[in-house]
């Protein structure tokens, strides 16, 4: 990262469905408890792998639609 330049802020995928199914996934936010749970001291690139993952999940979980 260079002098004066700062990273963007990643933020939360929250939207306040805060439920978590049998594989302790959220079905609010596609996050695990694991997850979740690091959110607040992960690293950018952590919150970007987080939320790809997350992503991933709701658009894989059983009874959804594809999207």
């Amino acid at each position: 990262m260079s002098a004066g330049h700062s990273e963007k802020p990643v933020a939360s995928p929250c939207i306040d469905i805060c439920q978590l199914d049998e594989r302790q996934v959220c079905i609010g936010c596609g996050r695990s408890l694991r997850e979740i749970t690091d959110w607040s001291r992960a690293s950018t690139a952590r919150r970007l792998e987080i939320c790809a993952a997350a992503v991933l999940r709701l658009r894989q979980a059983p009874g959804r639609p594809l999207q």
